[in-house]
Order: structure tokens, then sequence, then C-alpha cells
């Protein structure tokens, strides 16, 4: 069964959304904004709702057509064969989507509203129980996105957000989602197969997700029986799920391809990385430690060196000439310990990481929990001098 999906994910995110996609073997990828779509069979989707890292939900489309008017809205929702995807006892939530703006666009709520009535003239017309709104806990979220004068209907497929993982406990004051983690791994140009280090922790989300990658294991493998919203739809094949989990659990590598490292100048967030990495079921693979990012040395002749470093609105220091101080060390303690290495820094937008004083190979922007952002990629050539001209960028 061919299925068309949309993959739900920050704009900053969309490029690694699509090199994942297209790395598992789905089909027909197309970025878009703040989502990618794309085809698989059903075996292929069910293993995609458990290994994808980067996007924070999918979307199973159910039908596209117009969009035009309310009218046309409750039309189209009338023309679907809902019984062919909602079970008998089956509640369900319709989200409006209003991706137009102006004095005669749709709402959210009318969008929505149209939908439902649709939805229940279908179930009528057929003379069939019309199934239950449930506001809170609904088995079934029918996604009603509206654009262009344009409707796409699809059923959300994946429940609660992707990015939650269960490994997480909330310990850190500006903690990564897991989703912007691994994307900032794949934007990173990391595949599993390097060496991995995080100098500056917290609660060790990058080196997890790393690890994961490394060891091919599927994110969301631990989410518990009906977790997942597809599995309340009526097409469900438990049999297929059960072989594809099952597949998914022993593609598992018994090590990491790359040694993977993580470390932080506080204990306390090397002791939550560590309890965290214990809850992922992956602590064994990781080496952590205390220590300064300017005072160790690297933990491998190559390899990359990936950190969200503090910026003024994180910690709590905006004085501008600390932060220059800071990133003078960074530069410093880059060019001097980690030649050979490629290092990818998420840096504050407005922060002076010019001063880093080396010359990015790419710069780009994310959004990170409502700050700007800059992924800094750069690539430290073994036996190179950097120069100061390299602080132009």
């Amino acid at each position: 069964m061919h299925l068309n999906f949309i993959a739900i994910c920050s704009e900053d995110a969309v490029e690694a959304v699509a090199k994942e996609l297209e790395i598992y073997g789905a089909e027909n990828v197309k970025p878009g904004y703040k989502a990618v779509s794309f085809d698989a069979e059903q075996e292929l989707a069910y293993k995609l709702h458990l290994k994808l890292q980067t996007p924070s939900r999918l979307l199973q489309v159910i039908k596209k057509g117009s969009g035009s008017s309310l009218p046309v809205i409750t039309n189209q929702a009338r023309k679907i064969k809902w019984n062919e995807f909602f079970r008998d006892d089956t509640t369900y939530l319709v989200e409006g989507v209003a991706g137009d703006r102006g004095p005669d666009a749709p709402s959210a709520t009318d969008i929505s509203k149209a939908v439902r009535m649709g939805l229940e003239d279908f179930y009528r017309h057929k003379e069939l129980p019309v199934p239950k709104v449930n506001l809170k806990e609904p088995k079934i979220k029918v996604v009603a996105h509206v654009h262009g004068g344009e409707l796409t209907l699809s059923l959300d497929s994946t429940g609660k957000s992707m990015h939650k993982r269960g490994y997480r406990m909330e310990n850190h004051p500006a903690p990564l989602k897991e989703n912007m983690a691994a994307a900032l791994l794949y934007l990173a140009g990391y595949d599993g197969t390097q060496n991995f280090y995080d100098p500056m922790c917290g609660s060790g989300t990058l080196a997890i997700e790393a690890s994961f990658m490394s060891l091919n294991k599927a994110a969301l493998i631990h989410r518990r029986k009906g977790d997942f919203a597809f599995e309340n739809f009526a097409t469900f094949d438990n049999q297929l799920w059960r072989k594809v989990s099952d597949e998914c659990r022993l593609d598992k590598r018994e090590a990491p391809l790359g040694k993977i490292f993580a470390s932080d100048i506080e204990q306390k967030y090397v002791d939550a990385s560590r309890e965290n990495a214990l809850r992922a079921r992956v602590e064994k693979y990781i080496n952590f430690y205390r220590g300064s990012f300017f005072n160790v040395e690297a933990p491998a002749e190559s390899g990359l060196l990936l950190s969200n470093f503090p910026y003024g609105e994180r910690i709590g220091q905006s004085d501008e000439e600390h932060m220059i101080e800071f990133y003078k060390k960074v530069g410093d303690t880059l060019k001097q310990k980690y030649a050979g290495w490629k290092a990818a820094i998420l840096v504050g937008a407005d922060t002076p990481y010019k001063y880093i004083g080396l010359r990015p190979k790419r710069k780009i922007p994310i959004d990170n929990g409502g700050i700007a952002c800059r992924l800094l990629i750069f690539d430290l050539y073994a036996g190179k001098k950097y120069s100061a001209e390299e602080a132009k960028s």
C-alpha cells in the first residue's frame, strides 16, 4: 500500500529531515516550508516512525483538493470514506491549520468546523454511527491545512511529538530538543562512523542522539504499545508492525562505529547526561567525564566536535567583553588542540562569535527555543597554521 506523508519540522531542520528520509529509502522526497513530503509503503512507513530522529511528527495524507471556500471544504470532507480509517469506537479531533491571511481567508476554527460537518455528513449518509469528538484525548487527530486555496487533509500518525523519546529529564536550563539535536548532527555531516565529542554536554542530548545514529538504534523503539496514533487507525496491521519493530531491534549494532565522548565543566551536568543516557539505554557506549573544554585534551585524533555553546540569554551573562574573551579562548583551543577535526558550534546570532578567529565553512541560521542562533561549521585541517585573517567571515 503506497502512502503519502508529510514530515513536520522547524524550517531550519528541513534540509536534515529530507536527508534522513532519503537515507532510509523514502520516495518522492520534497522539501517545503516547515515540512517535507514523501511516499512510503506501509512497511517502510512503520520503520520511519521508529527510526526518524529529525521531524516532530508525521502526517498521513488522505486527500488533497480545492479549499477555495468553506462549503467546498465541507464537500471535500464529505467525499472521504472515513470508515476505512476510523474504527467503530474511534474518537477524533479536527485540527484546522490556516495557511492564508486576509479578510476573506478562513480561520483555523472555520476550517475545523467545515471538515467536521463533512465527516458527519458522510456517516449520516451511510446510516452509520457518527464518531464522537474528543478535544482532550482523541484516538485520531485529523489535520486540515488550507493554503493558497488548496486543502490537504491528513491523519496525525505519530501522536505525541517525536522529539519525546522518553529519556530526558528536565534538569538543564537550556536543553536542545531531541529532534533539533539530531538535525544539527545531520547538518554538521555526522553519519555515525566518525568519533564524536560534545565538550559542553549539558543534558547529554547531542551525545545520546549521536549514539542512536552510530548504533543504528531506532530512536523511538522504547515507546509503549499504543503510543503511536496510527495504532488506532482501522488500517493498522499489527502483525506487520510487530515484524518491523523486531527487525529494528535486531538492526542495532553491538557497538558504535565511532567513539562517543561527552564532558562538562560541572559535575551535575555530567551526572545528568549519564542518567539520561542510561534511560535511553546507551550509557555504556558514551565516555562521560568532567572537565573544562579549554583544559582537557582532544579525546581522539579526529572526529566531529559538536556543541551548544553558552550565549548571553542562556547563561544570564550578556557582558560583551566576557563573551569576546570566551570566543577567543574557543578559537585558540580549536586551533591548538583540534587540528584534523571538524567542529560545529551552535552560538547566539547576536554574540561576538567572530572572535573565534576562524572562517566557518558554513553558517546555518537556527532557531533554538525562540533564540536566533547560528550553527558554525569549521574544518580544522591537520598541520595548518591559522592566521588572524581567518577571523574575517
